[in-house]
């Protein structure tokens, strides 16, 4: 497609070269608009469809350098890194829906909340291995404004009690995530439709640490035999220096948002007003990726998980050889020897 319009750019562009020379003015406008075809028709791309989904839409992901820029040694240590990650699938998890109420009086407040929570925990609970726990978040007066009038003044507004507000959370402990739904329809029958956060919990968190650890050791002396190998020399006279670090990835922390939307452009030739509505935002769970590891425990993931990164860094000294820069004295005889001395 681009060859064609790059075509048709030259056949215009030669055409108006095609003149006489009596009519200078008219020929060079011709080769403006030439000009101008030609620049134009460049742009001419082919459309090229893909499946992506529609978080490219409004603003397109742009994608790295895609060659590598690996940078010169600095001196003649060795510094390298390695870097493991393991998705770990919950097996216990946390809701915490939030409850709002109000009322004229204290009595009144605390007898509609527990009408709305108590009936709603006694079926919770009626669940195999789910707990429940409410927790109290605050408990304060309500004021508004009231209005007064005098003669010979302004208008004044007092503020006023108007009554009470208490706020509390119900902390739901579950180990099947289908539940939640199971959760929500009670909940909602009773008004409550704050879902706050979801935690995840694990019990095989630290087996993961080990793990990780026991393959990151093993890509380090891989690591080390392809030095060896690459360098002609052993590594293992010279002074090292490693370092390590766990980080850890809860799906909490990992939702991001987008708008997905076509909206038309106007033209307004005279001054108007135009009222936009509000977009829906999507909601959607981005893991760690797991492009710059070295090795990665469970790849493959299909729900939110748990993702333990770890890294170690090591530092190969090799100007710091065992016995390397230790001074040595020499003495010249009266036959013009060169002796060593051992100053020890």
């Amino acid at each position: 497609m681009r060859s064609a319009c790059f075509g048709q750019a030259v056949l215009s562009f030669s055409k108006c070269l095609v003149g006489t020379n009596d009519d200078n003015t008219r020929r060079m406008n011709k080769m403006k608009k030439a000009t101008i075809l030609f620049l134009a028709t460049m742009s001419c791309q082919a459309v090229i469809g893909q499946i992506s989904g529609n978080i490219n839409y409004q603003n397109p992901i742009r994608l790295p350098e895609q060659s590598m820029n690996v940078a010169p040694p600095s001196s003649t240590d060795i510094h390298f890194s390695v870097k493991g990650l393991a998705n770990i699938v919950a097996d216990t998890y946390v809701a915490i829906f939030s409850v709002t109420q109000v009322g004229k009086t204290a009595e009144e407040v605390n007898t509609l909340m527990d009408s709305r929570i108590n009936p709603v925990l006694s079926e919770i609970k009626l669940s195999p291995g789910v707990e429940a726990y409410v927790d109290m978040i605050s408990f304060v007066p309500v004021y508004e404004y009231e209005s007064e009038k005098k003669l010979f003044s302004k208008r004044t507004f007092n503020e006023i009690p108007k009554g009470f507000e208490l706020k509390k959370n119900i902390h739901i402990k579950y180990s099947d995530p289908s539940q939640l739904n199971h959760f929500m329809r009670l909940l909602s029958n009773q008004e409550i439709y704050d879902l706050v956060r979801v935690d995840y919990y694990s019990d095989s968190l630290e087996s993961a640490k080990k793990e990780l650890i026991g393959k990151a050791k093993t890509a380090v002396q891989e690591k080390i035999k392809h030095y060896e190998a690459m360098l002609g020399v052993p590594l293992a006279g010279y002074e090292e220096e490693i370092n390590d670090g766990f980080k850890v990835m809860l799906p909490v922390e990992m939702y991001k948002s987008y708008e997905a939307f076509n909206s038309s452009s106007l033209n307004l030739r005279k001054a108007g007003n135009v009222n936009s509505i509000d977009k829906s935002t999507t909601l959607y769970y981005q893991p760690v990726t797991d492009k710059e590891f070295d090795f990665v425990i469970n790849p493959v993931i299909v729900e939110p998980v748990i993702q333990v990164m770890y890294e170690v860094k090591m530092v190969i000294k090799r100007e710091k050889k065992a016995g390397e820069g230790a001074k040595e004295y020499y003495i010249i005889t009266p036959n013009g020897e060169l002796k060593p001395i051992n100053l020890k």
